[in-house]
């Protein structure tokens, strides 16, 4: 398994080569987008967003953000280090605490959840290729983090696990 700082480098060592591959389709904005979306995905949107890692203490304020998911799934879990399931389960996540957190501040000025959705449909019609190249972009770089995690076989969350008594093995009551 790969040390925090070896993903680090790596992701930004192969970022601009990745962006690079979109030149042909999306000329320099194809490069300037998945390049963008490959380290975003590598340094803020981490698999390792499940545990205290640099990419949780990189959100800085906003880490409290990434708490519940910490805390409803254990490291290496299916829904965070299984490929495109991990990604989607946490930009959904994201989403979601985005929305929440608009709806909570919403008397203080901020936006209401359904103007957010407005926006990424408009960005969806107006963008699509570029938006895929950037969804694309973020798969990626999870990959490349599994790739170096010698692609494990993930847990299955806490939730699902069956509880187990200390010691390994039930203990049967004294009659």
């Amino acid at each position: 398994m790969a040390s925090g700082r070896s993903h680090d480098r790596t992701t930004w060592a192969l970022a601009l080569p990745f962006g690079a591959l979109w030149w042909p389709w999306h000329g320099l904005p194809g490069v300037a987008v998945a390049a963008s979306a490959f380290v975003l995905g590598g340094l803020l949107l981490s698999p390792d967003l499940d545990t205290r890692s640099n990419p949780t203490r990189r959100w800085g304020p906003l880490r409290v953000l990434w708490w519940p998911y910490r805390r409803l799934l254990s490291h290496r879990s299916v829904v965070s280090h299984t490929p495109l399931l991990g990604t989607a389960g946490r930009l959904a996540y994201l989403g979601t605490a985005v929305a929440l957190l608009c709806l909570a501040l919403q008397p203080l000025g901020a936006p209401d959840p359904s103007q957010l959705v407005r926006g990424l449909e408009t960005l969806w019609l107006q963008q699509r290729d570029l938006t895929i190249t950037a969804l694309v972009a973020v798969e990626a770089s999870s990959w490349l983090h599994l790739i170096q995690d010698g692609d494990p076989v993930p847990r299955l969350p806490r939730l699902l696990r069956k509880r187990r008594r200390r010691g390994g093995q039930r203990r049967q009551r004294k009659r």
